[in-house]
């Protein structure tokens, strides 16, 4: 079975059984409104968290879709049988609507009625319990109920079986994973074992039945969730009996436009990063030293530290492979932003070993490994560059020098990891007085812009936590002190004239015609939410498709003020601001 059988046989099952096929989201969160802690989308569920907390989702109660993701946690393991960067993620949710036998059913049905694996091959995992909630005796019964033998279900901790919350607060629940047998010459043995790696993860649904709240009490949720994930390329793996991701037809002919002269692994991580860096672009994201920026930045710059010359073929096959799922993908955009990208890295060598020549040659001093991976990351090359640097320069290292330098990255990537996750206080997803209020001042700010600009101003992103809000923005110049406080008094002035919020729902073709503004990379569904910023007589300043949630009138908001406002590359500014 390949990757597009798979994802119609999944859309199909679960629209069979009452469920409203939902695009894919953008990859970035806060282009969706989303404030998630994370710089893209790594799981299918992250979109839906406002209607996982309760908000209602146009579609209804049950839904289903593919979605687009990205995680960059383990980049530097890209290339062995499983890790991407860019991947896909098949799941179904109930939103207040079925629970754990419907959903176990039809995953149950699903694997072994519509993918014809062998019950036997099958094997599932549910939570322990422990002082927060209780041993999830249900979800095991009903799989034995299937046929699922006792010796096949075990019970394991919260670090195993568990979901959530997002961040140290919200939606969670226990979850019960699937796994399948992935050898066909051994024999499938009598009882499971997780630790065997044999075993291959290829489901997990999670019962979203506690909120976990501030003082970090687990409380029973009014809305009871059911949140489901199946990865794409690590189920078309397994039914086809690959041992890799990579063996599958989502990169068969993506490796075959890369050149033999690469070896097994080095063409692996071009292919991955060629895919991330297609839907990146598309997405509106542009190389930068910031945010989601920097990624795609370092992922170019990879792929040009190899040498590879192929980029408009490869790029080519991920878009004939995807344009059917994800029409936004453009090849003019991507082999545009890489050639800069290409220039750039050539600038960045150059003035690396310009350091390297100025501060070691000739000066009887041996380069450390610290040193050398300041100059990797700062100036942006990796280090086989450094090496022929060092070469070409005749340049002597410090004993311990790759030591030295890896222990540096190490020190690095959890840095960033810490970062990643903390990046984000509080938001949006929380609903917070202070944080609904921002996101109300954002409106505002997008409005007084358009004022001061005019239309041709459109949000290019936004982010919005407890403590500020922010707005990228279409705009090539810097703003002047002038053009600022013009802004803020703008905003300052609907604030005191206690202009109303009013939320409408229409189809998005009237929120189209009446003007709306909408956000950029989303895609919308027929009916929409459109947030209205008015005055007493109607005279309306702002109209946004927008999910909420909103303050009922600007005097709620306290005084705007600007804090910083910057470049965010060419054409993009970025303004933060926070109400006093």
């Amino acid at each position: 079975m390949n990757s597009s059988e798979l994802r119609q046989k999944f859309l199909d099952f679960f629209e069979k059984n009452g469920h409203k096929v939902i695009p894919s989201a953008s990859l970035i969160p806060n282009e969706i409104g989303l404030d998630q802690k994370t710089l893209f989308i790594t799981a299918g569920m992250q979109p839906l968290v406002p209607f996982l907390m309760g908000q209602k989702h146009q579609q209804g109660k049950r839904l289903v879709n593919f979605q687009k993701c990205l995680r960059t946690s383990d980049i530097d393991e890209v290339g062995d049988d499983t890790h991407l960067t860019f991947f896909e993620m098949l799941g179904n949710w109930s939103l207040g609507d079925y629970w754990k036998e419907e959903s176990i059913k039809w995953s149950f049905e699903f694997l072994t009625k519509e993918l014809n694996i062998p019950l036997e091959k099958l094997a599932v995992s549910c939570f322990a319990g422990d002082k927060d909630a209780p041993k999830d005796e249900e979800s095991a019964k009903i799989w034995e109920s299937l046929g699922i033998k006792k010796e096949k279900i075990i019970f394991l901790p919260k670090e195993d079986n568990w979901w959530g919350p997002i961040g140290n607060f919200g939606p969670c629940g226990p979850d019960t994973e699937i796994f399948y047998w992935k050898l066909n010459d051994v024999p499938v043995p009598e009882k499971f074992d997780s630790k065997d790696k044999n075993w291959v993860e290829i489901w997990n649904n999670v019962f979203m039945q506690y909120i976990k709240n501030s003082n970090g009490n687990y409380v029973l949720a009014e809305q009871k969730n059911v949140d489901t994930g199946m990865g794409l390329e690590r189920v078309v793996a397994v039914l086809n009996g690959k041992t890799s991701v990579y063996e599958t037809d989502l990169f068969d002919n993506l490796l075959i436009s890369i050149p033999d002269n690469f070896n097994v692994k080095t063409k692996r991580i071009i292919a991955d990063h060629i895919r991330a860096i297609t839907f990146l672009v598309a997405d509106g994201i542009i190389p930068s030293n910031k945010d989601q920026g920097y990624v795609l930045r370092r992922l170019m710059r990879i792929i040009v530290s190899y040498g590879y010359k192929n980029i408009e073929e490869s790029v080519d096959v991920v878009i004939n492979k995807f344009k059917k799922y994800y029409p936004e993908l453009n090849k003019e955009k991507v082999i545009s932003e890489f050639r800069k990208e290409e220039k750039g890295y050539e600038t960045s060598y150059q003035k690396a070993k310009e350091i390297i020549i100025k501060d070691y040659k000739g000066k009887d001093l041996e380069l450390p490994g610290a040193v050398a991976f300041n100059i990797s990351s700062t100036i942006g090359i990796r280090l086989p560059d450094i090496d022929q640097i060092i070469i070409d320069t005749s340049t002597e290292i410090a004993p311990k020098f790759r030591e030295d330098f890896f222990e540096e990255l190490k020190k690095h990537q959890e840095l960033s990891r810490t970062s990643s996750a903390g990046m984000f206080k509080g938001g949006l997803v929380d609903n917070k007085p202070e944080t609904i209020k921002l996101h109300t001042a954002h409106h505002l700010l997008l409005a007084a812009l358009q004022e001061v600009f005019g239309k041709t101003v459109k949000q290019k992103g936004s982010n919005i936590t407890s403590e500020r809000l922010r707005i990228d923005f279409s705009f090539d110049r810097k703003l002047t002190d002038e053009e600022k406080n013009k802004i803020e008094d703008i905003v300052n002035k609907k604030i005191k004239e206690s202009f109303r919020v009013i939320k409408k729902e229409m189809s998005k073709e009237e929120a189209q015609k009446i003007g709306a503004e909408m956000e950029f990379g989303v895609k919308y569904n027929s009916m929409v939410s459109v947030y209205f910023i008015e005055d007493k007589k109607g005279n309306i300043f702002s109209k946004e498709f927008c999910g909420g949630p909103h303050t009922a009138n600007t005097n709620e908001l306290g005084k705007f003020k600007i804090i910083k406002e910057e470049s965010l590359g060419s054409g993009i500014r970025r303004i933060k601001a926070i109400l006093k």
